[in-house]
C-alpha cells in the first residue's frame, strides 16, 4: 500500500526529514502566509534555480492576500498565486520523494493531504559542445548533454513535429533514472516498440548510470556484433527517427541508443550525408576495404609465411627469410605479440590526456617498433603487417573490438590451416553477419535480397533525390520522398 501525506504539516516535515535523515544538502524554508496558514518548502540545494524560488514561490507566497476558504487550500496556491510553470498535485510521498530527487520543489500546507510540486530544476550541465569520438568536418557541432530534458529539446528541435513521442520510464530500484523512449508516431514499428518496452520493464538492477547497462540487458550484451546503435549527435539521432528507429534517452549520460542497428550502419560516418554523395560513396568504400585489411593482413601474411611460401615471388621471399633471421619467436608468437602491443599503445593513447597521449601513440610507436625490429625480437614484414591492420582498424572506430578479437582468431586459423584455414575463418565471420537480428529486423536485409532502393545507402550513398525509399527496418511507411 502507497504511503500518503496527513493533514498535519508538523507531522508531514518530519516524516520527510527522517527519510532524508544524515543528508546535508536537504532544505527546509518554513513561513506563513494568506492570513495566518503555515506552510513548508522542501527542495535539495544545488538541484533548484534559487531565483526560481525565491521569484515565483516564495515571494507569490509572501505577497498573498488572506485566505478565505472559497477554494480548497492547495488549489487556491496552485492556481491563484504561484508562478510556477509546472504544479502538480499528489498525496503520494513516492511521487512526492522522486520530484523532490529530480530537481523539484515540494510545498507542503497546513490541513491539507496534498502536496503541490513545483518545476524549479536548476542543475548546471556541461553545456552544447561537439562530441570528441564524432566529429565532423562539415555539419553540425552540437552534441548531448548529461540532463535527459535538454537533450530530448536539443532532439525536438530538429524534429518540430507533433508525430515525436517521448515515452518516459524509471529504471534501477536505488537511482531510479530516467529513460525515455522517442520515436515518430507515424513511422516507428509498433511490435518493435511492444517489445522494447517489455525488454526494458524486465530489467531489475539497483542502478542505471549509463545507456550501456541498459543495451547489455536489451539484446546488445555478449554479442560479437553489437546489436543497438550509440551517438550522442542529435542530428544523426534525428536522421535515425526520420527513419522509423527508435531513441532510448538516459538521463546521466550524453551516449543515445538507436535500434534497430543495421550491420551497414557500422560502415556509414555521420559526415556522409554532409559532403557530395562521389566522396562520401569512395569514403565508405574504403572503410569497408579498411574493415576487411585490419582483419585479415596478419593472417594472411602468417598463412603465406607459413604454409604457402611458394605462392609469394622470389625477391620478397628471400627479403621476408633474411628478416625473419635471428627472430627469437615463431611467427604465430610474433604477430601475436605485435598485434598486443599496438592495442596496449592504442588504449594508452586514448585514455591519456590529449597532448601526450598524441605524442604517446606516435612516438611510441615508432621507437619501440624501430627497437624491436634493430633488437631483432620481431621482422619487419610482420611489423608492416600488423601496423597496416591497426591503421586500417582505426578507421571503422565502431568495430574496434569486433576487429581485435576477430585479428586474433583469424591469425589462429591461418596458422593451424594457413589460407585454407583463414578462408574457413572468414566464412563464418560472414554466417554469423548474415544472422543478426537487431530487434527482430534482419542486419542484412539489403545485402541478401539485394534492389535498387536498398543499396542506394548501404555500400555506397548516393544523392537525396534518388534515395526514395528508407531502410527496411519498419513497414509503416518506406517511401522517404514521394
Amino acid at each position: 500500500m502507497e504511503r500518503t501525506i496527513g493533514t498535519s504539516l508538523k507531522e508531514n516535515i518530519s516524516t520527510f526529514k527522517n527519510l532524508f535523515e544524515g543528508d546535508s544538502v536537504l532544505r527546509t524554508r518554513e513561513l506563513v502566509f494568506g492570513g495566518g496558514v503555515s506552510a513548508c518548502l522542501i527542495f535539495f540545494d544545488g538541484m533548484v534555480n534559487t531565483e526560481t524560488v525565491n521569484l515565483s514561490v516564495v515571494r507569490p507566497l509572501v505577497l498573498a492576500p488572506d485566505y478565505v476558504g472559497d477554494t480548497p487550500l492547495a488549489r487556491w496556491v496552485g492556481e491563484e498565486l504561484l508562478f510556477a510553470n509546472e504544479v502538480k498535485y499528489t498525496g503520494n510521498i513516492s511521487d512526492m520523494v522522486s520530484a523532490v530527487l529530480y530537481g523539484d520543489t515540494l510545498l507542503l500546507l497546513e490541513g491539507s493531504a496534498v502536496g503541490l510540486t513545483l518545476n524549479t530544476k536548476g542543475w548546471r550541465t556541461r553545456g552544447i559542445s561537439e562530441p570528441e569520438n564524432e566529429r565532423v568536418l562539415k555539419g553540425p557541432r552540437e552534441g548531448f548533454d548529461e540532463a535527459a530534458m535538454f537533450n530530448l529539446a536539443m532532439i525536438r528541435r530538429k524534429l518540430q513535429t507533433p508525430d515525436l513521442r517521448c515515452e518516459m520510464v524509471r529504471l534501477g530500484r536505488r537511482t531510479n533514472t530516467l529513460v525515455f523512449i522517442c520515436y515518430l508516431k507515424s513511422l516507428a514499428d509498433e511490435a518493435t516498440l511492444k517489445r522494447l518496452r517489455a525488454r526494458l520493464s524486465a530489467i531489475d538492477m539497483d542502478g542505471v548510470l549509463d545507456s550501456n547497462y541498459i543495451a547489455e540487458q536489451i539484446g546488445g550484451g555478449g554479442r560479437f556484433f553489437k546489436r543497438n546503435g550509440s551517438t550522442e549527435r542529435p542530428d544523426v539521432v534525428a536522421a535515425g527517427l526520420l527513419e522509423g528507429r527508435i531513441a532510448l534517452v538516459v538521463d546521466g549520460t550524453p551516449v543515445v541508443i538507436t535500434l534497430p542497428y543495421l550491420f551497414s550502419e557500422n560502415f556509414q560516418s555521420d559526415e556522409d550525408y554532409y559532403i557530395g554523395s562521389r566522396l562520401a560513396s569512395l569514403n565508405r568504400l574504403m572503410r569497408i576495404a579498411a574493415f576487411l585489411l585490419a582483419v585479415s593482413a596478419p593472417a594472411v601474411y602468417l598463412a603465406l609465411i607459413t604454409f604457402h611460401f611458394e605462392l609469394l615471388p622470389t625477391p620478397f621471399a628471400l627479403t621476408v627469410a633474411a628478416a625473419r633471421g635471428g627472430v627469437p619467436f615463431t611467427s604465430f608468437a610474433e604477430g601475436v605479440l605485435l598485434i598486443l602491443t599496438f592495442e596496449i599503445l592504442r588504449q594508452t593513447g586514448v585514455r591519456m590526456p590529449q597532448g601526450v597521449g598524441h605524442a604517446l601513440s606516435i612516438v611510441g610507436g615508432l621507437v619501440v617498433g624501430q627497437a624491436a625490429v634493430e633488437a631483432r625480437l620481431v621482422s619487419a614484414p610482420m611489423l608492416i603487417a600488423v601496423a597496416l591492420s591497426g591503421i586500417c582498424g582505426l578507421m571503422v572506430p565502431r568495430l574496434s573490438a569486433p576487429v581485435f578479437f576477430l585479428r586474433l582468431a583469424l591469425v589462429g586459423a591461418a596458422v593451424i590451416g594457413g589460407l585454407y584455414g583463414y578462408l574457413l575463418g572468414i566464412t563464418l565471420v560472414l554466417i554469423s553477419v548474415l544472422n543478426i537480428r537487431s530487434f527482430g529486423v534482419d542486419a542484412t536485409s539489403a545485402l541478401k535480397n539485394p534492389d535498387g532502393q536498398s543499396l542506394k545507402d548501404t555500400l555506397v550513398r548516393v544523392t537525396w533525390g534518388r534515395m526514395r525509399r528508407r531502410p527496411p527496418i519498419q513497414n509503416n511507411d518506406l517511401k522517404r520522398k514521394r
